[in-house]
């Protein structure tokens, strides 16, 4: 009597291309990374006195001390934009991205005992650190528009269409931070103290991005090299799409669209490339 043949549910193979992301099978453990997305939300504010409220407190104490630094004893122009909700805008849309970059280039090795135990896709990772920081944006954000309702009442703001890019800019941010976060995760495998180095450019590459000033305010090769931020585009159309103000051009979106998704290219190639051998090193 013939045995039934059996049919494998998962085929788990050693060769794939560098370049597949596997989008397939991350959404066949999309059960996974809503547990991922919650263990990060708990986990930020556990044993902690005001738990959540520190989605609000952050921003606002940062965009205080913008506003007296920067706003007060620089004297740094805002291109006639409330100062305050210009810095707010800049500070919201900036600990996204920096909290996004800064979780996923933890990947490895803050999973290493994970990925040692489990098999699961390792992209599902980076993208619940991706999503875990959006609901955090997502309060921000939610401040942010109850400053703009009042400035826009009293007519200090002049919003346009561009408002309805606003997904689109978040999304730009949020591959951003995935695609160098991943080049940085396969780097400190090898290189650990390429952590702490991650960590204070992160704090320097905010400077080199208009969070604290409009590009209005560059001249010269500055303002040219400003143009190749992957960030500046990102920025410049928020600002000029929620306040009105700004030197936002579409082809300045057009350059960080093109470059995010060459990083991000490159990180899904090295990534892949890691993951396979990341255990020996990590």
């Amino acid at each position: 009597m013939n045995e039934p043949q059996q049919k494998w549910t998962e085929t788990i193979e050693d060769k794939h291309s560098l370049f597949d992301l596997k989008l397939r099978e991350v959404w066949n453990y999309k059960d996974l990374i809503y547990m991922f997305v919650k263990r990060d939300f708990v986990s930020s504010f556990k044993q902690t006195v005001l738990g959540p409220i520190w989605f609000f407190i952050n921003p606002v104490l940062t965009t205080i001390v913008y506003l007296i630094v920067f706003g007060k004893i620089a004297n740094l122009s805002t291109d006639g934009a409330p100062p305050l909700l210009f810095y707010l805008a800049g500070v919201t849309l900036w600990n996204y991205f920096a909290g996004a970059l800064t979780g996923t280039s933890y990947t490895f090795a803050g999973n290493a005992g994970i990925f040692g135990k489990v098999y699961f896709p390792r992209l599902v990772t980076p993208i619940s650190i991706v999503i875990s920081n959006l609901m955090r944006f997502g309060v921000q954000m939610l401040l942010f528009i109850v400053v703009w309702i009042y400035y826009l009442s009293k007519g200090e703001v002049h919003p346009n269409w561009w408002v309805l890019a606003t997904p689109f800019l978040i999304l730009l941010m949020a591959l951003f931070a995935l695609g160098v976060g991943m080049i940085f995760s396969a780097l400190t495998t090898k290189y650990k103290d390429l952590n702490m180095l991650l960590g204070f450019g992160v704090s320097l590459y905010m400077y080199a991005t208009p969070v604290i000033y409009p590009t209005s305010a560059l001249s010269g090769i500055f303002k040219k090299l400003a143009y190749y931020n992957p960030l500046t585009g990102v920025f410049e159309c928020f600002k000029y799409a929620w306040i009105g103000v700004g030197d936002f051009s579409p082809m300045m979106l057009g350059i960080s669209t093109i470059i995010i998704l060459i990083l991000l290219a490159i990180g899904t190639l090295v990534f892949n490339k890691v993951e396979k051998t990341f255990m020996d090193t990590v």
